[in-house]
Formats: C-alpha cells, structure tokens, sequence
C-alpha cells in the first residue's frame, strides 16, 4: 500500500468500511468492484453476513429477546440477526416458527415447548425455505408475535433481496398481532430489489445505538424505532 502511503491496517478498514455499504466485494487479498447492473453481486450468503455487524446484532438480539413472553408462538424468519437473536431468547417455554434453517439449528439445542421447521424450497445462500409449500403453511397459522430482518429501509419501504424470502415474510408478518423488524444501523437508507412491507406497518423496529439521530428522527413519524443499548 506503499503508493497510497496508508499502512495494511488502514486499507483493510477502508475496504471493510465499503464492502459494508455495498460498494464492492470482499475477496482473498483484495476486493472487486460490483458490476453494474447485476442484482446478483449484491445478495451477501449467510457466511458472509455472519462476520458483518456483529456487536450490533448482538447488541439488537439481546434487547429483543426480553420482548418474548412465556407460552407465546413467536415465528422467527431468516437472518444472520434473527440467528443471534434466537441464541438470545430467555425462556424455553414458547412455540417457535421458522423458515429458516440456521434458526432451527440453534433452536435445536435448546428444549423448546415446541419448534417447528417449515419446508418449501431451500435456499442454499441464506438457509431459508420459500416457495409456495412454506406460504401454504404460513397462511394456516397464527403469530402472537412476528420477528423479522431485511436488507434495506428507505422512504417508506422495508425490502429484501428474494421475492420469495419477502413474501414469506410478509405473509409471518400478517399472520402476527404483533410485528417486529431487526435491523442494525447499516441497513437504513438503503434499497434492495423487493420490497415485502410497508414501515408504518410494522409495531416497532428494534436498531443499535449507531443509528443516527437524524434517522431515527425522520423514520419515528411512521414507527416506533427503539435504539438498543451496548
């Protein structure tokens, strides 16, 4: 890095600081710019997002997770968040629905009242079940509350990068008398190519304490935002 006169350090926060906001991709001794135009490039696996934001995530899970009471159903979707806040819930005495694998093995561990995987078609690089088998499923049930992720908020809208994944969301979210979105401060103000929910839909949204005051400030006329506590 002796021609930008920066040290290996500086460069790899550099790199880490766009490849968070979308800017490029993360590769073995270096990074590529995303190709314009190709959607694909965009959509991080469920590896990669494990390593992004995590004592924010940690930070939301464990705020959220006092949000569960006992003898709840709780329907929890996919999510590198939603797995740390599975890991996070207090109390075994509940019912848990997901769609997403990760959750269900972390769940697995635990001795839940009730657990329960739905099925559809997988998706290898979120570990999530869509299709019309998981939305055949969700539609006959009902959610005391649903907890929820996405990749970006914006304007009015809460997306994602699957129209599958969102709609099976949507569906949770419907089905819920209570609605909660998990998301940390680098998801805010960003787009991403289906939107499955409308903000001033939601109950409340749960972020860190990152999140700036502007932010919360403009979004808090739709919501309720609460910003979590290191």
């Amino acid at each position: 890095m002796n021609r930008l006169d920066i040290s290996d350090m500086t460069a790899r926060r550099y790199l880490q600081e766009l490849a968070d906001k979308d800017l490029l991709v993360r590769v073995h001794g270096g990074a590529e710019k995303l190709r314009t135009g190709s959607l694909l490039n965009n959509e991080r696996s469920n590896v990669e997002k494990q390593g992004l934001q995590t004592a924010e995530k940690q930070e939301i899970a464990r705020f959220a997770g006092h949000l569960v009471e006992e003898r709840e159903t709780i329907f929890i979707g996919p999510g590198t968040t939603l797995e740390f806040f599975a890991r996070e819930l207090p109390i075994d005495n509940i019912r848990v629905v997901t769609n997403s694998l990760p959750v269900f093995l972390i769940l697995n561990e635990r001795k839940l009242t009730d657990l329960i995987l739905i099925g559809g078609n997988y998706r290898s690089i979120t570990g999530a079940f869509v299709g019309t088998l998981t939305l055949q499923d969700i539609a006959s049930l009902q959610f005391s509350k649903a907890f929820v992720s996405c990749n970006g908020i914006k304007d009015h809208a809460i997306a994602t990068f699957s129209e599958d994944e969102g709609e099976a969301q949507k569906l949770a979210l419907e089905n819920a008398n209570k609605k909660y979105l998990l998301a940390d401060h680098s998801k805010f103000d960003k787009f991403d190519f289906f939107t499955f929910y409308n903000i001033s839909d939601i109950d409340t949204i749960i972020t860190d304490s990152k999140l700036s005051d502007q932010t919360l400030q403009s979004l808090s006329k739709q919501t309720k935002i609460i910003k979590s506590k290191p």
